[in-house]
C-alpha cells in the first residue's frame, strides 16, 4: 500500500501553527522555509508565476522535512509513494510471483482496486504504466499518472492539512475516493492525493427540517467514503431507500453526487445531486464549512452537479431518504445470429418507440448493443429493465407490447420478470458488478432529449444513428431514463438531464500495441465521426461529465449547458489560484496535463495553457 512517513521532530508550537486553517506568506524557496509558515496566512501559492505546478527536481519542491512535518500533522497517515497493485509482477523488491497471479486473476474486478491508495479504474487515463504483464506488458512498472504522496484521511483536519500544504507549496493536489472515474480524475503524476475512502460514518436522521426549501422528512448523513452497497443496506434496514448509482462499489457521496449522478431511482426522484440537503466541505482556503440552503450557498449550489475536485473537498453529505418499496426487474438478451441482422435491427427500432412511455412510468432500463466484427453478429442485452414501486403485473404491461413484437419477429426471449419485496433486494440481484476500464477503449456519451422521440421521423433518425455506430464497431451502453426536476432543485446539474430520455454511451477501441499517434488518431476520428453524428441530431443537448471522453469538445457547454458561466464565476471566487483541478472540470481549460506520450492521460506535469 505504501510507506508511512516518519514522525518528524518539529516542536509542538510549530505543529499547532501548522494545524490552523490560516496560511502563510508566499514561500521563496525550500531553503528559506520556516515549516510553520506553510499554513499561516491565506495568500497565493509560491508558484503563481510558474508555468507548471511544482514537481520533484524543481527548486520549490518541498523538502523531506516538510513532508515529515505534514505527516505528523495528519497523525502519521501520509503514505510515501504507495505502490500500484501490479508492482508485484515486476522485477524489484516487491516482486511476488504468487501474488501477481492473484492480482492478475482479479484485475478487472472493481473490488480488487478501490482499497488501494492510488489505483484508478481507468488504466488508459493513468497512462498504462503499471498493469499485469499478460494484460498489457509495459516492460516495467513506473508510477506514470499515480500520485507520489497520499494522505489516508479519516478526519476533516487531515483534509485541511493537505489542502493548505498543496496550496502554499504549489504541489499538484488530487482527490481520490474509490477510483471510479472514466476520465481518471482521481490521479495525477507526482501529486499529493487526499484519499477520502475511510470517511465511513452513516447517521440516520428521522426528521430533517430545512425551512428554506420546505423539506421535512428522513435523511441520511454519510461520510464521502460510504459506498453504494453500504448506504443501500443501511437505508433498507431503516425501511428506506436513497438515490445512488447502480454500481455497488461506487462512493456515491463523493464525485458521484458532485457530478450529478444518475440512478435507478432518477425517473422518480431526480439525480443524486437533487437529494443533497447539506455538505461539510474543506475549501481551497483550508476552511472547514457547512454548505446548505442558508450557509455558503454559492458553494452549495456549485457542488451539487458542478463536479468533484473543483470547488472543495466534501467529507460528509446529508441526503433525503425515500420509502423502500417493492420493485420488479427483468433481464433478457438476444442476438442476430439466428434471425439475421435486418430482423435484429427491426426489433431495436421497435424498442425505440417505447422510450418515452417507459421513462414517464418511472422505470430505468440499462441495455447494451455489442457488435462482433469477426462474426458480423450483433447482440442486445437488457440488464435490467428496472421498475421501482411497480408490481409484477404493471411491469409486464409495460414490457408486453415490445415482447409481443419480438415474438412476431421470431425472436424468442425469456424476460425473467421477477418481483422483489424491496428496492434493496431488487438492486442487489439485478445489476452487474462494475469492472475496471479496458486498456484499449474509451467511452463518450450523449443525452438525447424528449424531442428526439416525439415523432416517428425523429425516432427513425436516432435509430439509424445508433445502428450506424454498431456497424462502425462501437460498443454501446444505454440508459432509458428521465431525470425528474424535483421541487427546490436549483443546483449546477446539467439542464440536459431534465429533458433526457436516453442517456447513451459508445466506445472507441484501438490496437493496444499501436503507437501513441495511432491511438490519438483513432480517438480524434471517433469524436469527429460517430460522436459528432450524435451531437448533430441533438443540438443544444449535452453529455454526462462522469461518463465521458476527455476529448469531448466544448466540454463546458456539454457538461453544464447555460450554467457554465455561473460556475466559472464561482470557481474564480472560491478557488482563485486553482488549488483544485481535474481534467474537463470547471475552469480546467486554463491548464493541461502535458503527458509524456501526448495522449490524454495523467502521466505528465500539470501546466498552464499559454495564450
Amino acid at each position: 500500500m505504501g510507506r508511512q512517513q516518519g514522525n518528524g521532530s518539529k516542536p509542538a508550537r510549530l505543529l499547532a501553527l501548522l494545524a490552523t486553517s490560516a496560511i502563510a506568506t508566499p514561500i521563496i524557496s525550500p531553503a528559506s522555509w520556516d515549516v510553520g509558515s506553510l499554513f499561516l496566512s491565506k495568500t497565493a501559492p509560491n508558484n503563481t508565476s510558474s508555468r507548471c505546478k511544482v514537481y520533484p527536481g524543481d527548486q520549490n519542491w518541498p523538502s523531506d522535512e516538510a513532508w515529515a512535518n505534514l505527516n505528523k500533522l495528519v497523525d502519521n497517515r501520509l503514505l510515501d509513494r504507495p505502490e500500484p497493485l501490479a508492482s508485484v509482477c515486476y522485477n524489484g523488491p516487491l516482486y511476488d510471483a504468487e501474488e501477481c497471479v492473484k492480482v492478475t486473476a482479479h484485475w478487472n474486478e472493481s473490488y480488487s482496486h478501490f482499497d488501494n491508495a492510488v489505483e484508478m479504474m481507468s488504466p488508459v487515463a493513468q497512462g498504462m504504466t503499471c498493469l499485469p504483464p499478460n494484460i498489457f506488458d509495459s516492460s516495467n512498472c513506473t508510477r506514470g499518472g499515480f500520485p507520489m504522496y497520499v494522505i489516508n484521511a479519516t478526519k476533516p483536519e487531515h483534509v485541511q492539512m493537505g489542502v493548505n500544504f498543496a496550496r502554499n507549496t504549489g504541489v499538484r493536489l488530487v482527490v481520490k475516493n474509490t477510483g471510479h472515474d472514466f476520465l481518471g480524475k482521481s490521479g495525477g503524476k507526482d501529486a499529493l492525493s487526499i484519499w477520502t475512502r475511510y470517511f465511513k460514518d452513516i447517521e440516520y436522521i428521522e426528521e430533517y427540517v430545512d425551512a428554506k426549501t420546505g423539506y421535512s422528512g428522513p435523511a441520511f448523513k454519510a461520510g464521502v467514503g460510504v459506498q453504494a452497497f453500504e448506504i443501500y443496506k443501511a437505508a433498507h434496514e431503516k425501511g428506506h431507500s436513497v438515490v445512488g448509482g447502480e454500481g455497488e462499489t461506487v462512493g456515491i457521496f463523493g464525485g458521484y453526487i458532485q457530478g450529478g449522478g444518475h440512478s435507478p431511482l432518477t425517473s422518480l426522484y431526480g439525480t443524486g445531486a437533487d437529494q443533497v440537503l447539506s455538505m461539510e466541505v474543506v475549501t481551497a482556503d483550508g476552511d472547514y464549512v457547512t454548505a446548505n440552503s442558508t450557509s455558503n450557498t454559492e458553494l452549495f449550489w456549485a457542488m451539487r452537479g458542478g463536479g468533484g475536485s473543483t470547488f472543495g473537498i466534501a467529507t460528509s453529505v446529508t441526503v433525503k431518504a425515500h420509502p423502500d418499496f417493492p420493485t420488479t426487474a427483468s433481464r433478457f438478451s438476444f442476438t442476430s445470429e439466428k434471425v439475421g441482422n435486418e430482423t435484429f435491427w427491426a426489433a431495436i427500432r421497435d424498442y425505440v418507440d417505447y422510450f418515452i412511455p417507459n421513462a414517464d412510468a418511472g422505470t430505468y432500463a440499462y441495455w447494451t448493443l455489442i457488435p462482433n466484427v469477426w462474426t458480423g453478429i450483433f447482440s442486445f442485452g437488457m440488464s435490467p429493465f428496472f421498475a421501482p414501486n411497480k408490481t409484477l403485473e404493471e411491469t409486464q404491461a409495460l414490457l408486453q407490447p415490445w415482447l409481443t413484437r419480438l415474438e412476431e419477429l421470431g425472436i424468442n426471449v425469456n424476460p425473467n420478470i421477477t418481483h422483489f419485496n424491496s428496492y434493496y433486494e431488487a438492486w442487489r440481484s439485478s445489476f452487474p458488478l462494475e469492472t475496471v476500464g479496458k486498456i484499449n477503449a474509451t467511452t463518450a456519451s450523449r443525452m438525447f432529449p424528449r424531442c428526439n422521440f416525439e415523432t416517428k421521423e425523429k425516432r427513425d433518425e436516432l435509430f439509424q444513428n445508433l445502428r450506424q455506430s454498431s456497424e462502425n464497431n462501437r460498443v454501446q451502453v444505454h440508459f432509458n431514463i428521465k431525470a425528474v426536476d424535483p421541487a427546490n432543485s436549483d443546483n449546477a446539474v446539467n439542464p440536459a438531464w431534465r429533458e433526457n430520455i436516453l442517456f447513451a454511451q459508445q466506445a472507441v477501441r484501438w490496437n493496444p500495441n499501436g503507437t501513441a499517434a495511432e491511438t490519438l488518431k483513432a480517438r480524434q476520428e471517433f469524436q469527429r465521426g460517430d460522436m459528432q453524428r450524435w451531437r448533430d441530431i441533438s443540438p443544444g443537448a449535452g453529455s454526462y461529465l462522469a461518463e465521458a471522453d476527455r476529448l469531448e469538445p466544448n466540454f463546458g457547454q456539454a457538461f453544464w449547458g447555460d450554467k457554465y458561466p455561473r460556475l466559472l464565476e464561482i470557481k474564480a471566487k472560491l478557488d482563485p489560484h486553482d488549488v483544485f483541478f481535474a481534467t474537463t472540470s470547471v475552469g480546467s481549460e486554463r491548464w493541461k496535463v502535458e503527458s509524456v506520450d501526448g495522449l490524454p492521460n495523467e502521466n505528465g506535469k500539470l501546466c498552464r495553457v499559454e495564450n
